[in-house]
């Protein structure tokens, strides 16, 4: 296949493929930690934390998941469609088998399947999509992606509310969230077996986490990483928060599941819907570090408007901040490797990019539920957090001065030392 026919070829099956993502992606940001909370009933903060963290312990073995499909030449796709099918197959077991410790086991490596063929696809579309229209193809899968999280997230919490005595839903109820997050990995798999890829270029020999010596040579790339660290520890400490925050008492606001899901997904997916499309025109044209920061300024809007708010307006009014945010980081945060890192060295950039996302992701929710076990008010500790985002946006101003050509790939690639 030409470029033209690769191109056309991914974007249709991108396309295909997001229905499945999204529903995927309403797993690990609500309906896994839901299921814990209010499906399993009392469950300590060991419980909460693990599910919180589930798809970010993927994102920590990418380096390994790359290492391990170079050394065995498999086509980037291929990989990420067997991954699929382990997911689909975690998820039919979590169904049939209600046991707590199954379910959040099952749910760090199902998600896991998911995050992990991330930098796969990063490759993927740097080999199958055009420089000057990667952010406008990559920005119309997301709609569809947001579109079907969107309308499943709506359903799924009506459902949930229409379920059980008083409409608290049952644990039975759960567990057809279960069945359909295993149809969606089959979904998945199905679109990526078909999607054209070669194999990842790589080094021969050496640890499975060589990917991150890229950290310590290319002076840009590690200053970008330091800035995502700051602005994802501030976001990823909130983010789980928000459902616990919703829904359990301790806060007094026991929201329905209705509203939870209205809150955490409708509302933030309608605005990625309708600006995705901008956020990607924007992400072909502008700097990236330049768009980074204008992002950071509305996930740190939202966080703080969110938590310092005791009226629904308000919450509303901080959740839109955040979808805004959503809507470009999507974007930002999939594709910006793709600006910096050699062609062929994609994966492994974006490898190193998602250990850190991993690791910020893994530590986050833990740190979130623990300071606030301690006693800190959950307003405090987003004015933390959102202090946090603000600081990684100010330090993204003198590499802004910079790079201020649009794609700084030939400064970078100097500076990698092999």
């Amino acid at each position: 296949m030409n470029l033209a026919e690769r191109t056309q070829a991914t974007f249709k099956l991108e396309q295909r493929r997001a229905i499945s993502n999204g529903i995927l992606e309403t797993a690990g940001t609500t309906f896994l930690l839901l299921t814990v909370v209010k499906g399993f009933g009392e469950t300590g903060l060991v419980g909460k934390a693990l599910v919180a963290t589930a798809a970010s312990v993927g994102l920590l073995l990418t380096p390994v998941v790359v290492t391990v499909v170079q050394s065995r030449g498999l086509p980037a796709a291929t990989a990420a469609a067997r991954m699929a099918l382990l997911g689909a197959a975690l998820f039919f077991l979590m169904a049939a088998v209600p046991w707590l410790p199954l379910f959040a086991v099952g749910s760090i490596v199902a998600m896991s399947c998911s995050t992990g063929a991330i930098p796969l696809l990063t490759q993927v579309f740097r080999d199958n999509y055009p420089d000057a229209r990667r952010g406008h193809y990559f920005a119309r899968a997301v709609s569809f992606r947001v579109l079907a999280a969107g309308v499943f997230s709506f359903l799924a919490g009506w459902v949930l509310t229409q379920t059980g005595a008083d409409g608290q839903a049952s644990l039975g109820s759960y567990r057809w969230l279960l069945v359909i997050f295993g149809l969606a990995f089959l979904g998945s798999w199905h679109c990526l077996r078909q999607l054209p890829s070669r194999p990842l270029e790589g080094d021969a020999g050496g640890h499975p986490f060589r990917a991150l010596r890229f950290a310590r040579s290319d002076r840009l790339f590690r200053h970008a990483l330091i800035c995502w660290m700051m602005m994802g520890f501030g976001n990823l400490m909130m983010i789980p928060i928000r459902v616990d925050y919703l829904a359990n008492p301790v806060y007094g606001l026991e929201k329905s599941e209705f509203v939870i899901a209205a809150l955490t997904l409708v509302i933030p997916n309608v605005f990625r819907l309708l600006l995705n499309p901008f956020w990607g025109w924007m992400f072909d044209r502008i700097n990236i570090f330049l768009l980074r920061a204008v992002l950071n300024l509305f996930f740190a809007a939202g966080i703080l408007i969110f938590f310092n708010s005791d009226t629904m307006a308000g919450m509303v009014a901080g959740q839109i901040c955040f979808g805004i945010a959503h809507a470009g980081g999507d974007i930002a945060w999939g594709l910006w490797v793709t600006k910096l890192a050699p062609p062929n060295r994609v994966a492994d950039y974006m490898s190193v990019h998602t250990f850190f996302t991993g690791v910020r992701g893994v530590l986050a929710p833990v740190i979130g539920f623990s300071v606030l076990a301690s006693g800190l008010a959950v307003s405090s500790l987003s004015q933390i957090s959102g202090g946090l985002i603000l600081l990684s946006a100010l330090l993204l101003i003198p590499t802004i001065k910079q790079t201020r050509e649009n794609h700084p790939t030939q400064a970078v690639t100097e500076e990698i030392s092999e």
